[in-house]
């Protein structure tokens, strides 16, 4: 078979529409030459062209090859669909399941919002006794959902022990890539290659790939002064409409990878040594529609400060208690950011993800659930670092609630259908993680106000008269208060971090935060709902320690 280079033996443009590019990048192929009416394909995989045989359109399945390095078809393919590719990343769901288009809002939904404006306004400036009644009811709704789903979580995690790693396959180990997607990131992209060179997973089995800005001189500065090893590679997302956030440079990476199952890490992780035999064994004894693996997430340095401290607590009620009470309840999740690891198939049959979604996790975890498939939960922790400084925190927060809402928003546009899609249990469980979540942020200095009727029986600032609290509601709110605390001290116990429980009592201090981020977010989604505040890595010694052991606990 010929060998030819690329750089001297150019495809012929008018040759490149005969296949899509992410299917040339996917298989490692070009359309290159046509010789007497037939057309010429290169490769740098030219032990798979069997299966590539079978891959391609009928029309071309007896085709003739040519052969390159795999390195060059690659860039040769970028760099020939730059345009396509780039558009792509940025549009790669189907339309309903994508926010895109809403920085420019049609009339009808200008309307809407004017519309509900004024009535809140009007109910706020003739009706405020109503108006405030009618949100601390609401608020206490949700309240009850939330306690009820955190008792439901807390009654599986007490009778359920965690589920063993399931044993290893006889199988072969599949090919895993997985994707850790930088953005200026000077501080932290040293440590990182560290702790991933710790990974246990067969080498020659193992795809590391770093996805670069395009514009993003500060992190190519840094890992150009990196020897990187063979198994990790960079993946340049180009330049765009203006358009930088995690899911676009996830979606445009997609295609550069090799495996079959694909994960995502983020810059300052440090996953589990055998994270990755973990994840091979369980999707080998899985079912086809487990489609997700989504691994814990903790931090290794929960002792910054007292934001971190409250952070770890949250962290582990969330995905060892409350994450594992929705699957144990058969109930689709939103997904954490890192450490997920998807069937390709899956992943690409799902669209990708949403690149114009700040919080592209838990979009992508409904949407996964639409298509029919599952995601399901491992015991494999990463370490990652605690946003611990106030503003940051909020920052960060406001984000992850912005992308709550667009999420909601996105799914909820056609109602039929999403109950069609993830039938009356989990349609009413999306509802449940998501109508509490905002609800209780949104609406907590009201709960702060019937929390303090009920204890000393004062009169609210609206309205006359005194605002008396039933004795039934302040039993409820204790008996909430009580699962809150259960939870708390449970998680931190079981994370092995008991030394957290004495500042488990100070939450009720940590969690005023989000309702600022809230607030924040619902702005920022009325005037840049694309806007991604950029969480800042590296900031704490743990971060960039080249030797912190970053699994050691109590």
């Amino acid at each position: 078979m010929r060998l030819v280079d690329l750089s001297k033996e150019l495809p012929e443009p008018e040759l490149l529409p005969l296949l899509p590019p992410e299917f040339c990048l996917k298989h490692n192929v070009l359309p290159w030459r046509r010789d007497r009416g037939q057309a010429t394909f290169v490769t740098g995989r030219p032990d798979h062209i069997a299966s590539l045989r079978r891959a391609l359109p009928l029309p071309f399945s007896k085709a003739h090859f040519v052969i390159a390095p795999e390195a060059e078809v690659a860039a040769a393919a970028a760099r020939l669909s730059r345009q396509t590719l780039t558009k792509l990343a940025e549009n790669r769901p189907h339309p309903r399941f994508s926010c895109r288009g809403w920085d420019k809002r049609s009339l009808r939904a200008k309307v809407a919002l004017t519309s509900a404006l004024i009535a809140l306004l009007f109910f706020a400036a003739f009706v405020p006794r109503m108006l405030f009644f009618a949100a601390v009811t609401w608020a206490i709704v949700t309240l009850a959902a939330a306690t009820a789903l955190r008792v439901a979580a807390l009654v599986a995690f007490a009778r359920k022990p965690a589920r063993a790693p399931p044993p290893a396959s006889p199988a072969p180990l599949p090919r895993i890539s997985v994707m850790v997607p930088l953005f200026r990131e000077k501080e932290i992209a040293r440590a990182l290659i560290r702790r991933l060179t710790r990974l246990t997973y067969p080498r020659a089995l193992l795809e590391v790939v770093l996805v670069l800005e395009e514009t993003d001189t500060v992190t190519h500065d840094t890992i150009a002064r990196t020897i990187l090893p063979k198994w990790m590679r960079v993946v340049v997302v180009p330049d765009g409409a203006g358009l930088t956030t995690k899911p676009r440079a996830l979606n445009y990476a997609l295609d550069f990878c090799k495996g079959d199952i694909i994960g995502i890490w983020d810059a300052e992780d440090a996953p589990a040594p055998d994270q990755l035999e973990q994840v091979a064994a369980h999707f080998a004894a899985a079912p086809k529609e487990v489609a997700c693996l989504q691994g814990i997430l903790d931090f290794y340095n929960p002792d910054t400060n007292w934001i971190s401290r409250c952070f770890a607590v949250e962290y582990a009620t969330w995905f060892r208690i409350i994450l594992p009470g929705l699957a144990n309840l058969k109930l689709a999740i939103p997904l954490g950011g890192t450490t997920l690891f998807l069937r390709r198939d899956a992943i690409e049959q799902a669209g990708g993800w949403d690149a114009h979604n700040v919080t592209e996790d838990a979009d992508l975890g409904y949407r996964l659930a639409r298509f029919g498939f599952r995601t399901e939960l491992i015991q494999t922790v990463t370490m990652e670092e605690a946003n611990c400084r106030p503003i940051a925190w909020i920052r960060q927060r406001s984000r992850w609630l912005k992308g709550y809402m667009v999420t909601y928003l996105v799914h909820m546009r056609d109602p039929v259908r999403l109950w069609h899609d993830l039938g009356p249990r989990q349609f009413c469980g999306f509802q449940l993680v998501f109508l509490t979540t905002l609800s209780q942020f949104f609406l907590a200095p009201l709960l702060w106000v019937v929390w303090a009727a009920a204890f000393a029986q004062i009169a609210p600032p609206l309205g006359s008269g005194a605002f008396a609290v039933p004795a039934w509601l302040t039993i409820a709110l204790l008996l909430s208060s009580g699962s809150n605390l259960t939870a708390w001290i449970a998680a931190a116990a079981h994370s092995g971090r008991k030394r957290l429980i004495v500042w488990v009592p100070t939450m009720v201090l940590y969690f005023p935060l989000a309702t600022f981020a809230a607030y924040k977010g619902l702005i920022e989604l009325l005037v840049a709902p694309y806007y991604w505040d950029k969480t800042e890595h590296g900031k704490t010694a743990e971060a960039t320690d080249l030797v912190h052991n970053a699994h050691a606990t109590d």
